[in-house]
């Protein structure tokens, strides 16, 4: 392994450890049935620490933490496919770690380790939804588009400098305010395998493990076009100003 990938590797697995212990934790203690304000502290756990570790390990390894995150920046040709596939087993090894130790200091896996379900006769005023999994995976997809497109535009991109960690955080925690009583809202294969494993509950596992992939490739494809649409019209506009130069 060259030198230079083992600090990334590393970097990958303890963020995604930490990322998981805490916000799987968060929700296991938090818990089912307690309205807005556990989805809050939830959402504000994940994104807290997924900021954290973004400012830690941002200049070591890009602070990915999600191999959606990950395939999307490969997608985007920001990385090699090497580092990539390194990437992702550092990230699901360090969900599962994060998961069975989770397990241990709780005592068992009975309180789900916050494991992601789909939503069954959720409370909406005054009716109730049921998510199906082809809702589910649809809702999944679009929360990991909506991340994957802000790591491209700020970490990979540089336009939100050293206030990148904090764009991503935020995300993460709309996605899951919108998102958490629906699905779970992990849009990370890491943060809902890593509970999964810990539980032996694998139940619409292809979802959680598919949609993200699909939302990150999708974003890659939409922020590569958009960078190109981009360069073409400053080319564009240069060409313009170079003809209306008079000649000397």
């Amino acid at each position: 392994m060259p030198n230079s990938l083992a600090p990334k590797l590393l970097a990958e697995f303890i963020g995604t450890f930490a990322f998981v212990f805490i916000g799987a934790g968060a929700a296991a203690v938090v818990g089912e049935g307690v309205g807005l304000p556990g989805v809050v502290a939830v959402a504000f756990a994940h994104g807290l620490a997924i900021m954290a570790f973004a400012f830690a390990y941002g200049s070591v390894s890009g602070g990915h933490m999600n191999p959606a995150v990950t395939i999307g920046v490969l997608a985007a040709g920001a990385m090699g496919v090497g580092e990539a596939v390194g990437y992702v087993v550092s990230q699901l090894i360090g969900g599962i770690a994060g998961a069975l130790l989770l397990r241990t200091v709780l005592g068992g896996a009975e309180t789900g380790l916050g494991t992601p379900t789909l939503a069954h006769n959720l409370a909406l005023g005054a009716t109730t939804v049921t998510v199906t999994p082809e809702a589910g995976f649809v809702i999944e997809a679009v929360l990991a588009f909506f991340l994957v497109t802000v790591v491209l535009s700020t970490a990979v991109a540089g336009r939100a400098g050293s206030l990148a960690p904090l764009a991503i955080g935020m995300t993460l925690t709309f996605n899951i305010l919108m998102g958490g009583a629906l699905t779970g809202a992990p849009f990370n294969p890491a943060r809902a395998l890593g509970p999964m494993v810990a539980t032996g509950n694998f139940r619409d596992v292809w979802l959680y493990m598919a949609a993200p992939i699909v939302g990150a490739i999708v974003a890659a494809i939409v922020h590569t076009g958009l960078v190109r649409l981009a360069q073409e019209g400053m080319s564009a506009g240069s060409r313009s100003r170079a003809a209306q130069t008079p000649a000397e």
